[in-house]
């Protein structure tokens, strides 16, 4: 089979171009894998489920009739171990839930402002 001395050269050019426009696309384009986009997918909506559930650990920490108390003794440990002392007065586990959340009460701590 003859080929037209053209097409050779057309279809490197091709196969560059290609080539080309794939490394600029992932690094300079914004372009992500399935799995890297499902990442940030679930990061974001952990994230959002996180920010969703401060405002009923608040509401909690407020209602709370051994609130004084429970302040007292999260300000009285020392900075990073406040988190577990406010999943242990039960302000971080949501209703429904069985266990306190770390995420949501590293949040609550933040909005706590101690």
């Amino acid at each position: 089979m003859n080929t037209p001395e053209w097409l050779a050269p057309g279809i490197y050019g091709a196969l560059i171009g290609a080539a080309f426009v794939g490394i600029v696309g992932f690094t300079w384009g914004g372009w992500v894998t399935g799995s890297t986009a499902h990442d940030r997918a679930m990061s974001m909506s952990h994230d959002d489920v996180v920010a969703s559930m401060v405002p009923v650990c608040l509401d909690m920490a407020r209602s709370d009739p051994a609130r004084a108390e429970k302040l007292e003794t999260i300000r009285a440990v020392s900075a990073y171990k406040r988190r577990d002392a406010l999943m242990e007065a039960g302000w971080a586990t949501m209703p429904g839930s069985d266990a306190p959340d770390r995420d949501i009460a590293r949040a609550c701590l933040q909005e706590l402002d101690l």
